[in-house]
Order: C-alpha cells, then sequence, then structure tokens
C-alpha cells in the first residue's frame, strides 16, 4: 500500500513540475538536466520524458533482481538509481 501512495504522489507530482518528479527518482544528474532542458523547450516534452523515467524506475523495482542484473540498460536512462529500480544490489550476476 506504501508503495502505491508514493507512487501515485509522484505521478501527481510530475504532472505540475515535470523535473521535480525526475530529481524525486534520480537525483540531481543528467537525467534531470535534460528533463529541465526538455521542459523549457516544451512542457510536453518535459512530461513525456519524467512520465518515460518513472516507467522505467518501477518497472525495475518491481523485478527480480538476478534478472535486472542480467538485462540490457534502459535507453536514453543515464542514471544508475532508475536502472536498478532504486535497489543497491550490484553484486548480483557476477561470477
Amino acid at each position: 500500500m506504501a508503495g502505491t501512495c508514493s507512487m501515485l504522489c509522484l505521478i501527481v507530482i510530475t504532472l505540475f513540475i515535470p523535473p521535480l518528479g525526475v530529481f524525486l527518482i534520480s537525483g540531481c544528474g543528467v537525467d534531470f538536466w535534460i528533463n529541465v532542458l526538455l521542459t523549457i523547450l516544451g512542457y510536453f516534452p518535459g512530461h513525456i520524458h519524467a512520465f518515460y523515467m518513472e516507467y522505467v524506475y518501477y518497472q525495475r523495482r518491481k523485478q527480480d533482481p538476478m534478472t535486472r542484473a542480467t538485462q540490457r540498460p534502459a535507453p536514453g536512462v543515464y542514471s544508475q538509481r532508475v536502472q536498478n529500480g532504486g535497489r543497491s544490489d550490484r553484486n548480483y550476476g557476477t561470477i
């Protein structure tokens, strides 16, 4: 239930301020600045990028760690936090 509530709050925040939604899931990195630039250039491209980042984040978050470690990185996502779904399990998949 707590995961659903936080996801809905993040979606509502992203509807109004897309860079803030990206900042909350990826931090102040390349993805955040790309979203700021897209939002300045056009509000709609900023929304598309922000919702794509959230989709990748929550999709990776619900995957098994072994499956997540063996799959390719999502295209256009530079944040390791988003690529890992917010988890820090870097040792999975190593021999």
